[in-house]
Parts: structure tokens; C-alpha cells; sequence
């Protein structure tokens, strides 16, 4: 059965979320908005410092305090989501995943590299706290995106030294940075703080909900290799109607018309008769009047 995503709401604009406050050592970079509710600190961003490409909002702002209500909700979503595989006491690093929920009661282990294949949604319910190793990573390939990734942690989360890591980190308490790590997605911590050394840390701005791989369609079959093929009926010709004759008396405007037809061609070979006896007739008469009278026979 595929997981359904949580869903962050208005929390979707926001690369980082504390509920006391948020700090920074070192040359921090947060693409995405950062928020602080019911806090107010953020130390460590300005000139000189941190980075900050987004809007920070903080205590009683509206707008993180309707993300920290959505983060509470995504994350009750997550926790409730069915497992679909139990990899409690496992080491998540050297392991290649598909989409689904993954449900460890204890403490994970991610060392080495997670691979996370294929597009869909993967929530990881962890029961207690989140530590990577050094320079652990968590891979995406076929399809797979940062936005689809959810990791619901049920006290603490950290990233140790140079860990580069994928998805929504959203801890019930805090979540900390060390040297270099960096995150393709979100921390989001509910109750305590978020902190940082010279980390980068980026919000995804679209997700595609399309499947990489979709159905496959099946190929109509061609002839054998060497079979001859069927031979093809022609098809039929139809008969043609012979073209109606223009025959028959003018029409009002001095051309042939269609109506008359048998009759008319009688009637004119009728006529084309009697004419040609009359002429005869007369050229006869003619002959007769211009042959002189015989005289009376000698005795």
C-alpha cells in the first residue's frame, strides 16, 4: 500500500522551524523562510555571518504561527501513517529503498549511504532519537525527490560532521547541525531549538507528483521474421451510377434541361421523319413539272 504524503500546509514555504528559538556559528546558508513560534531568537544570520535567502517570522507573526499548527498536524499524519516495513535495529546506510513507510521503535543507525529509489513518498517513524555518522548520506535516484521524504522523530534529531542528508526532518523536540552538514529539504522542530554550523540547507519548491515509471504499454506483434505476409483484399469499388444525360427541350434560360427525357427524343425523331418525306414529296412534284410533254408517235 503507497504512504500518503503529510502534507506541511503553510509550513511548505519554511526551510527551518523552532519552537524557541534558532541559531547559527559559521557561514550558514538557508534558502527558504525561516520561523520561530511561540520564540522569538534567531542569532548568528546578518552581515558577516549566516545567510538568510527568505523571510524570517517570528513569535506571534501569523504566518509561523500557522506553520508550527501545520507542522504539529503533518507530523501527527506521519506517526500514524501504517508500517509497511520494520527495519528496527538496522543500519539504514548501505541499504537501497523504495517508497513506503519504514517504522523503527528504537534508535536507527545511518552510516554510510541510503539509497532512496523510485517516485513516491517515504516516511521513516523514528521512536526515539535521529544521529547520522560522520559523513553519512542519503541518496535519491529513479525519480525519488527531497519533497517526498519525511522523517517523523519522536524526541531529537542530529547530523554529525559533513552528513549530507535528504527530506523533512520533523523532530517532536529539537534538531542540530554540525560542521558542514546539509540538508536537500527541511528541520522542523516542533518545542525546541534549531542550530547550526556552517550548514546549508535548502527547501524544495516543486514536487512532481508524476510516476517515473508509468504503465507499461503493450506492443502489437508483427510478423514473424522470413513468415510471408497475409495477402490483402482489395477492397471494393463500387459501382459507378451513369451520369445523367442533359437531354431534352431548353429551359428558360436557352440551355439543355433535364426534364422532357424518351418522350422529347421521339417526339424530334417524329418530326426529323415527316420533314424528310415532305421534302421528298415536293423535290418529286419538281421533277415531274420540268420533264417536257411527249408528242404524238409518227405513223
Amino acid at each position: 500500500m503507497a504512504s500518503t504524503a503529510p502534507g506541511l500546509g503553510t509550513a511548505t514555504s519554511f526551510a527551518v522551524l523552532a519552537g524557541t528559538t534558532v541559531t547559527n556559528v559559521g557561514n550558514t546558508v538557508v534558502n527558504g523562510d525561516l520561523g520561530v513560534s511561540p520564540g522569538t531568537a534567531v542569532t548568528g544570520f546578518g552581515p558577516g555571518l549566516g545567510t538568510l535567502n527568505g523571510t524570517q517570522r517570528t513569535g506571534t507573526d501569523p504566518a509561523a504561527i500557522s506553520a508550527k499548527d501545520d507542522l504539529t498536524t503533518a507530523y501527527g499524519v506521519a506517526a500514524a501513517s501504517p508500517c509497511n516495513f520494520d527495519k528496527t535495529g538496522q543500519n539504514l546506510g548501505g541499504q537501497t529503498l523504495t517508497p513506503g513507510t519504514y517504522c523503527q521503535t528504537t534508535a536507527p543507525t545511518l552510516s554510510g549511504t541510503l539509497t532512496l529509489s523510485g517516485n513516491g513518498v517515504y516516511i521513516f517513524q523514528i521512536g526515539s532519537t535521529l544521529v547520522t555518522g560522520p559523513g553519512a548520506t542519503v541518496s535519491l535516484t529513479n525519480g525519488a525527490q527531497p519533497c517526498n521524504v519525511y522523517w517523523q522523530v519522536g524526541s531529537s534529531a542530529t547530523l554529525d560532521t559533513a552528513t549530507t542528508f535528504v527530506g523533512n526532518i520533523m523532530a517532536l523536540a529539537s534538531i542540530s547541525l554540525n560542521d558542514s552538514a546539509s540538508i536537500a529539504g527541511r528541520a522542523l522542530a516542533q518545542t525546541g531549538q534549531v542550530s547550526f554550523i556552517n550548514n546549508q540547507i535548502t527547501a524544495p519548491t516543486t514536487c512532481n507528483t508524476t510516476s517515473v515509471s508509468g504503465p507499461t504499454s503493450t506492443p502489437t506483434p508483427g510478423p514473424a521474421v522470413g513468415a510471408t505476409p497475409p495477402a490483402s483484399t482489395p477492397a471494393p469499388v463500387p459501382a459507378s451510377t451513369p451520369p445523367t444525360a442533359f437531354i431534352g427541350p431548353p429551359n428558360a434560360g436557352g440551355g439543355p434541361s433535364q426534364e422532357g427525357g424518351l418522350p422529347w427524343i421521339l417526339t424530334m425523331v417524329a418530326g426529323v421523319v415527316v420533314g424528310a418525306g415532305a421534302v421528298a414529296l415536293a423535290t418529286s412534284a419538281r421533277l415531274r413539272r420540268s420533264r417536257p410533254s411527249a408528242g404524238p408517235t409518227p405513223d
